[in-house]
């Protein structure tokens, strides 16, 4: 769950969301030693009056300015690569929800067994209970197993919707004539808002 002035993200509940938030570490440290290796650099040319003009026509900086800049994206494609695959992953689940989406609330089936449906309505300002969210809470929670596959299948019957739950790792367009389907697990116990 968010908290008000949070500056990062929410715990991660699921693998894919861990894996998300260590390439996103990863990411930024690349980002945060180019920024820094710039800056050092224009610095270094505004304060010092020192040129080697030969160094500035020279071939090898043009090679090293060229394969470094190709390194660099490689060791951020391919562990972006890597998780984009394992979020893709169907491995045998457990559970099936089909979740539908309409203008003012939500549908969930679950198709695995027979006549469990039930449609999830946000619970209006005027009458939330002390300690409840605005615009999070609804009147039926969606009740998913831990520790296990459980596969979304997600569609929208009116218009464009999106379905998310951050600390999952989750976000799939409701798309009206498409089915969207998209897996989670979750590794422990809680409550959470999307």
């Amino acid at each position: 769950m968010a908290y008000p002035m949070q500056l990062g993200f929410q715990d991660a509940t699921s693998p894919i969301m861990e894996e998300l938030l260590h390439f996103h570490d990863h990411t930024l440290m690349i980002v945060f030693l180019i920024s820094s290796l710039v800056l050092y650099i224009i610095s270094l040319m505004l304060t010092t009056k020192l040129t080697h003009t030969s160094t500035m026509d020279a071939q090898e900086v043009e090679t090293i300015w060229t394969i470094l800049p190709a390194i660099i994206l490689i060791m951020i494609a391919l562990p972006s690569l890597r998780i984009l695959y394992m979020m893709d992953e169907i491995n045998n689940p457990s559970l099936t929800v089909k979740t539908m989406g309409h203008q003012w609330y939500w549908s969930y089936e679950y198709t695995d067994y027979e006549d469990l449906t039930f449609d999830s309505y946000m619970i209006p300002t005027s009458e939330l209970k002390p300690g409840e969210l605005r615009l999070l809470e609804v009147d039926n929670r969606v009740v998913l197993p831990m520790e296990m596959t459980i596969r979304m299948l997600i569609s929208s019957e009116d218009v464009l919707h999106s379905w998310a739950v951050p600390s999952l790792g989750l976000k799939t367009d409701a798309i009206p004539g498409r089915l969207n389907q998209t897996t989670l697990m979750s590794t422990r116990p809680g409550l959470y808002y999307g």
